[in-house]
């Protein structure tokens, strides 16, 4: 009987989860998330935004000159295409994204039955949290950047490049425009951290991850009505959504930082809230019973 006793603990060690530990559960979960298909598909579909206005920009000669922003300016010059994409994809189809992969992290979790295992394991709710989080951090610049990386692709290839006119007036070459654009990809990022926070806190209210998914998509839908209207003046500022759009300093010359530097303290605050609140109600579920 003794010698059994002492035999349990060591086999238990080594059936633990090697992804328990250290970063190795954070490139899991990362391998775990862009392994799915659905998470391809989102891809390609964001992907094929800026291809889809690109074609209809070149097929109809620059159009009317009405639509989004930088619309008018693709003709002169193919790296405006990712801007523009990026301004139509902000409303609805990465906040799209971000809810699928924010609803479904502990909710598809719980509703696989693989969470229990999970917690088991010695990964701790905290950092399970956090590494959840974590991932859909990533998805978030992954999926802007596939906006933008696709836009300046595509815009190559249909239009001429050359030297990019900043809203200031100013002249930038092709190199630094290319960066500029990654910084944009960068801000747009960091706007949805705060709904990627609020994503995962539905996300542990419930199993059906369809749920969370859909109610994390409507909860950006209403901040954006709200943000539209003037009876709600007052409560703009504080909305996750209030600085979305606001990129147009970082196509001046010099950079105005301090859009950027609001938008940062805006999601911390959503995130720092959310993620207590996240924590709070995870800590206290019953998923082992």
């Amino acid at each position: 009987m003794s010698s059994e006793s002492s035999a349990a603990p060591s086999v238990l060690v080594a059936r633990r989860p090697r992804r328990a530990v250290g970063w190795g559960f954070f490139v899991s979960e990362l391998g775990v998330l862009f392994r799915r298909r659905r998470t391809w598909a989102m891809m390609a579909a964001l992907a094929a935004i800026p291809i889809l206005i690109a074609v209809a920009i070149r097929l109809t000669d620059g159009g009317d000159g009405r639509g989004p922003a930088f619309l008018d300016r693709i003709t002169q010059n193919g790296l405006f295409v990712g801007m523009t994409a990026l301004v139509v994809s902000i409303p609805l189809f990465l906040p799209l994204t971000v809810g699928v992969v924010t609803g479904d992290s502990i909710a598809g979790e719980a509703n696989t039955g693989t969470l229990r295992y999970l917690l088991v394991s010695p990964v701790g709710r905290i950092r399970l949290l956090v590494v959840k989080y974590a991932a859909a951090a990533v998805f978030c610049l992954a999926a802007t950047v596939t906006v933008a990386l696709a836009g300046i692709l595509i815009g190559i290839a249909l239009f001429p490049v050359g030297p990019v006119t900043l809203l200031s007036g100013d002249s930038v070459s092709v190199g630094e425009s290319l960066l500029r654009s990654l910084l944009i990809a960068g801000y747009v990022t960091l706007g949805l951290l705060g709904l990627s926070a609020i994503g995962l806190f539905i996300s542990t209210l419930t199993d059906a991850p369809v749920g969370a998914m859909a109610a994390t998509v409507v909860i950006s839908i209403v901040s954006q009505v709200l943000g539209q209207l003037s009876q709600t003046e007052w409560l703009h500022p504080w909305l996750f959504s209030y600085y979305w759009l606001d990129f147009a300093d970082l196509l001046r010359q010099p950079i105005e930082w301090s859009s950027f530097g609001a938008n940062a303290l805006l999601q911390l605050g959503y995130v720092a809230v959310f993620g207590a609140l996240a924590y709070g109600r995870f800590a206290s579920k019953d998923v082992l019973s």
